[in-house]
Order: C-alpha cells, then sequence, then structure tokens
C-alpha cells in the first residue's frame, strides 16, 4: 500500500503534502521531528487527510496533482472528510 498525506500545523494551518509506504512510521517521523526540514521548521505535525493505493506511480502521480493545488482545494479536500482538522494518527495507530 502507498499512502498520500496532508499534514497541517493547526486548523487552517501551514500544510505538507507526502508521499509514503508506512503511514504510521512517516507521521510518527513528522510529529517527533526525526527528520529535519520544512515540518521540523514550521511544526506540521497533525495528519488531517490520507489516501490509499495499491500502485506507487498512481500515488505519486496523486502526490504531484496536489502539490499544483491551490491552498484552498487542499482545504476542502481536507474538510470534507475532516472538517475539524482532527489529528488522525490516533486512529491509524490502533
Amino acid at each position: 500500500m502507498f499512502y498520500v498525506y496532508l499534514l497541517a500545523s493547526r486548523k487552517q494551518g501551514t500544510l505538507y503534502v507526502g508521499v509514503t509506504r508506512d503511514l504510521v512510521r512517516r507521521t510518527w517521523q513528522h510529529k517527533f521531528h526525526d527528520i529535519p526540514g520544512f515540518t521540523h521548521r514550521y511544526g506540521v505535525d497533525r495528519l488531517v487527510w490520507f489516501e490509499i493505493y495499491d500502485d506507487p506511480v498512481a500515488a505519486i502521480t496523486r502526490e504531484k496533482e496536489i502539490k499544483k493545488w491551490r491552498r484552498a482545494w487542499k482545504v476542502a479536500l481536507i474538510e470534507k472528510d475532516n472538517p475539524d482538522w482532527k489529528d488522525l494518527y490516533p486512529e491509524i495507530t490502533r
């Protein structure tokens, strides 16, 4: 499985789009600042949206597509399924 995901610093905050094969591990890395970079610098550690793919090419293509989107479109994507911008990390670690 491959995951395209959106992280946020807070509701309506800074956004980050990524792709990974291990969503739990990668989100943990963002949450606990295991890897220096954009998400560490801006405190982007709340998993607010993700999609699952069987094909890595499809996942990477979707990530690149979303990265080109306007912010308002990304916000609408999040709020469609997660209007409160709840951190989904606890749900994926059960």
